[in-house]
C-alpha cells in the first residue's frame, strides 16, 4: 500500500481488496475477453491508483501502484462517464494517434466507470493487451456492467458494515458510561443525601433558635428533593439499558395507605405555599409494587406543587374499588396546550416555567413507565381552571412482574 496516499483513498483500495468476488471478476475478464490484463483503478481528479489487478504480461502494476492520470484513458472516461472500448488501436480512428496506447503499448483496451450508491465516480475496470481482442459485443458489454454494480454493492456494503462496527463500539462506551453513572447514583449520590437528611433530622431534635431550625429543615427540603431527582436519574438509567421497570407486588393496602400519607407529609415538608388536601378510600386490596406506586403519586405532587396556583389547594383523590385503582392529582393554574399535553410524558421534556427551572424532565416520564409496568395508563387533562393528572390501573394481578422499555 502506498503510505503517501491520504487516508480517505488508501480506505477506499483497502475496501476493494476486502473484496473476496474481486480477483474472480478479473480472472474471468481475462479468460473472457483473451486480455492478460485486468485491474480495478480508483480515479480522481488528481490520481489513478491501482485497487487490485491481474498481470499476465508484466505491466507492472500492483496495489497502491499509481499512473500519471493524465496519461490514462480513464480519467477520459471520469470526465465524460462514458465507457471505452477498442479493440484495435492500429485500425482506431479516434485511438490510433492517442497518446496512451502509444506510452504504454497496448492494442486491446476496455474500461467501464463504477459508480457509487450516491452516482458519485469511483474509478473503473479495465483491461489491456499487447494484442487485439474481440471486445465490442452485447456480452462483453453486459459482463463489464454487471460486474461494476457488483463491486459497486460491495463497496456500500462494507462502508455501512464499517459504520455500524463503529457505531457498536460507540454503543459500548456509551453503555460502559452508563454502568459508571448507574453505580455514581446508586451509592456515591444516594448516601451522601441520607446521610444529609438524617443529620437534618438529629437536629430538629436539638433545642435551636428560630434561625437555625429554618435552616435545618431547608436541608432536611433540599435532600428528599435531590433523592427524587437521583430516583428519576436511576430508572431513567437502568430503563435504557434494558432492565425495565421491576415490580415487587403486594397487596397490602394499609402499607400502602401509610406510604401514600407519608409522600404527602414529606412534600409539605419541602412546600409549604400550598394546601394539599388528600383523600384516600382503599375499599379492594391493590396488587401493585408500593414503593413505586408511591413514587409515581410523589412525582404527580411535585409536579403540581411546581406548577399549581398558590391562592388553591391542591387535591388528591386515591380510591380502589370497582376493580380499579386511580390516583388524581388535582392543581389550579396556567392551562397546559394542547402541544405541551402530547410531550408531557417524553423524557427530558420541560416546560421551562419560571419555577421549573430545576427540573430535569424526567418525573412524569418515569411516571408514565411505572404506570406502563403495572398495565395501567396516565392520563391528562387542563382547562384554565384546572389540571388534571390521573393514574388508573386494574387492581387484579399484574401479568409482567418486569417491564421492558
Amino acid at each position: 500500500m502506498n503510505k503517501e496516499l491520504n487516508p480517505a483513498l488508501q480506505n477506499d483500495i483497502e475496501n476493494i481488496v476486502q473484496i473476496d468476488a474481486i480477483p474472480s471478476i478479473l480472472n474471468i475478464i481475462c479468460r473472457t475477453t483473451g486480455m492478460r490484463f485486468a485491474a480495478v483503478a480508483r480515479v480522481t481528479d488528481e490520481k489513478w491508483i491501482t485497487c487490485l489487478s491481474q498481470d499476465e504480461i508484466n505491466f507492472g502494476l500492483n496495489t497502491g501502484d499509481e499512473l500519471e492520470l493524465k496519461t490514462t484513458i480513464c480519467n477520459e472516461i471520469r470526465q465524460h462517464t462514458n465507457p471505452v472500448i477498442i479493440e484495435e488501436v492500429s485500425k482506431s480512428d479516434e485511438f490510433c494517434y492517442h497518446h496512451t496506447p502509444k506510452q504504454y503499448g497496448f492494442q486491446s483496451y476496455i474500461s467501464f466507470p463504477i459508480y457509487r450508491k450516491n452516482g458519485e465516480f469511483f474509478g473503473t475496470l479495465c483491461a489491456i493487451d499487447p494484442k487485439p481482442a474481440k471486445l465490442d459485443s452485447r456480452e462483453i458489454k453486459d459482463l463489464f456492467i454487471l460486474y461494476t454494480q457488483l463491486i459497486s454493492f460491495h463497496l456500500d456494503a462494507i462502508e455501512e458494515l464499517n459504520d455500524l462496527s463503529k457505531k457498536l463500539q460507540e454503543e459500548k462506551h456509551i453503555g460502559e458510561l452508563r454502568e459508571t453513572f448507574i453505580a455514581i447514583l446508586g451509592h456515591d449520590l444516594r448516601n451522601p443525601v441520607g446521610t444529609t437528611r438524617m443529620c437534618a433530622d438529629i437536629l430538629l431534635q436539638m433545642e435551636l433558635p428560630e434561625i437555625g431550625r429554618r435552616q435545618a429543615n431547608t436541608i432536611k427540603a433540599t435532600s428528599y428533593r435531590m433523592q427524587g431527582l437521583i430516583d428519576n436519574l436511576l430508572d431513567f438509567a437502568k430503563g435504557h439499558l434494558g432492565e425495565g421497570i421491576k415490580l415487587e407486588l403486594s397487596d397490602n393496602k394499609f402499607a400502602l395507605k401509610k406510604l401514600l400519607k407519608q409522600v404527602s407529609k414529606e412534600i409539605k415538608t419541602v412546600d409549604t405555599e400550598h394546601e394539599i388536601k388528600l383523600n384516600i378510600d382503599l375499599v379492594d386490596d391493590v396488587d401493585c409494587d408500593i414503593n413505586r406506586i408511591c413514587q409515581l403519586y410523589s412525582n404527580l405532587l411535585g409536579n403540581a406543587v411546581k406548577h399549581g396556583a398558590t391562592n388553591k389547594p391542591i387535591i388528591t383523590d386515591i380510591l380502589s374499588q370497582n376493580g380499579i385503582f386511580s390516583i388524581k392529582v388535582t392543581n389550579s393554574g396556567d392551562k397546559i396546550s394542547d402541544e405541551r399535553i402530547l410531550n408531557l410524558f417524553k423524557p427530558f421534556f420541560t416546560t421551562n416555567a419560571s419555577n421549573n427551572k430545576s427540573g430535569l424532565g424526567l418525573g412524569l416520564y418515569i411516571s408514565s413507565e411505572i404506570a406502563k409496568a403495572h398495565d395501567g395508563e396516565m392520563k391528562v387533562s387542563s382547562t384554565d381552571e384546572k389540571t388534571v393528572f390521573e393514574f388508573s390501573m386494574p387492581i387484579k394481578k399484574v401479568a409482567n412482574i418486569v417491564y421492558n422499555q
